[in-house]
C-alpha cells in the first residue's frame, strides 16, 4: 500500500471540496495518483467536475489595454493587496500593458529588456518600484491579440478578459459593438469557461466524461438496472449539460437565459448587418495558479499522520 502524505491529501481536497478521510481513502486505493482518486471520487458522486488546482494566492492587478484593434491583459503580482491598489503601482501595470501594445514582445525576459521610458528598461524600473515601494514586485504574464477586440476589467483588476471576433474592423471599432463585446466578455469573466465551443472540446476529455457518468449511473441502484440504449441517452443529455456549462458558446447567456451565448452573437449579426464569429477569448485571474503557504487544516492534517 501506498504511504500517503498529509500533503496529498490537502490537495486531493483542494481539488474536489471533499473530506479529508474520503481523499485519504480515494489516495490509498489508488496508489496516491491524484488523477485517479479525482476519478474515483467522482465516480462515486462525491466530487464536483474536476477543475484545475488553482489556489489564489497573490495580489496585484490584471492591467488591460484596448486601443486601435489592439488588445493586451498583463499581470503585475505584488505581496500585498495594499501595493495593488497604490496609484504607482497600477501606473506601472499600465505601462507595461501599453509596452505590450506597441512593441509585441515574444515573452517576458524580451518585454523586461524593453524600454520603460528614457534610460530604464521594465526591468530596471521593476527593481526601482521594489526599492520605494518596499515589496517583490514582477510581471507575471501577458498576452496580445490583434483584429476586432473588446474587453472588460473586473472588480478593479481581479479579472481581465478580452475577446477576438471575425468580423468588420469599422463595425468593431464602434462605441455599440464594443459594448457588445463586452458583455460577451463579462459572461467569460462570470462563468469561466474552459472551451469556446463543444467542438473544442478534446476528444479524451469527452471520454474521461463518459466515463465517469457511465459509473454514477451504474454506481445508483435507480438506473443501474435500465438497458444500455436508456443508459446511453442519459449519458448524452448529461454531456449537453457539460458542454452548456464548460463551453462559452453553448452557455445560458447571462443577461437573458432564454438565449445561448451562441444565438446572442447571431442577434448581433442581425443588429450589425456584418458576418460576426467569436475566434477566441482570454481570461486572466489576479494570482490564480500561485501558490502559498497554507497553514489552514493544520488540525485535521495532524490527526490524519498520527
Amino acid at each position: 500500500m501506498a504511504d500517503i502524505s498529509a500533503k496529498q491529501v490537502v490537495a486531493l481536497r483542494e481539488r474536489t471540496g471533499v473530506g479529508m478521510m474520503k481523499c485519504k481513502e480515494a489516495l490509498v486505493k489508488t496508489n496516491g495518483d491524484i488523477e485517479k482518486a479525482v476519478l474515483l471520487l467522482r465516480e462515486q458522486g462525491l466530487a464536483a467536475a474536476a477543475k484545475k488546482a488553482s489556489r489564489i494566492a497573490a495580489e496585484g492587478v490584471i492591467a488591460i489595454y484596448n486601443k486601435n484593434n489592439i488588445a493586451v491583459l498583463v499581470e503585475v503580482n505584488a505581496e500585498t493587496d495594499f501595493v495593488a491598489k497604490n496609484e504607482k503601482f497600477t501606473t506601472f501595470a499600465n505601462r507595461i500593458a501599453e509596452i505590450v501594445a506597441i512593441n509585441n514582445p515574444s515573452d517576458i525576459e524580451a518585454l523586461n529588456e524593453m524600454e520603460y521610458e528614457t534610460g530604464k528598461t521594465v526591468e530596471d524600473m521593476r527593481k526601482e518600484m521594489v526599492l520605494v515601494i518596499g515589496e517583490n514586485i514582477s510581471v507575471r504574464r501577458f498576452e496580445r491579440l490583434e483584429g476586432a477586440v473588446a474587453t472588460y476589467n473586473h472588480g478593479n483588476g481581479k479579472i481581465g478578459v478580452m475577446a477576438l471576433f471575425n468580423t468588420e474592423l469599422s463595425v468593431a471599432s464602434t462605441e455599440k459593438f464594443q459594448l457588445f463585446g463586452k458583455d460577451v466578455c463579462m459572461q467569460v469573466a462570470a462563468l469561466n469557461p474552459q472551451y469556446l465551443s463543444k467542438e473544442a472540446v478534446p476528444a479524451d476529455v469527452i471520454e474521461t466524461e463518459k466515463t465517469v457518468l457511465m459509473a454514477q449511473i451504474k454506481n445508483d441502484p435507480k438506473t443501474a438496472n435500465k438497458p444500455e440504449a436508456v443508459l446511453e441517452k442519459m449519458i448524452s443529455g448529461k454531456l449537453n449539460k457539460f458542454y452548456s456549462e464548460n463551453c462559452l458558446l453553448e452557455q445560458a447567456y447571462f443577461k437573458d437565459e432564454s438565449m445561448t451565448v451562441a444565438k446572442y452573437i447571431a442577434s448581433a449579426e442581425k443588429e450589425f448587418g456584418v458576418d460576426i464569429s467569436l475566434e477566441k477569448v482570454v481570461r486572466f485571474e489576479r494570482g490564480e495558479g500561485i501558490q502559498k503557504r497554507e497553514d489552514n487544516f493544520a488540525e485535521e492534517v495532524a490527526n490524519l499522520t498520527k
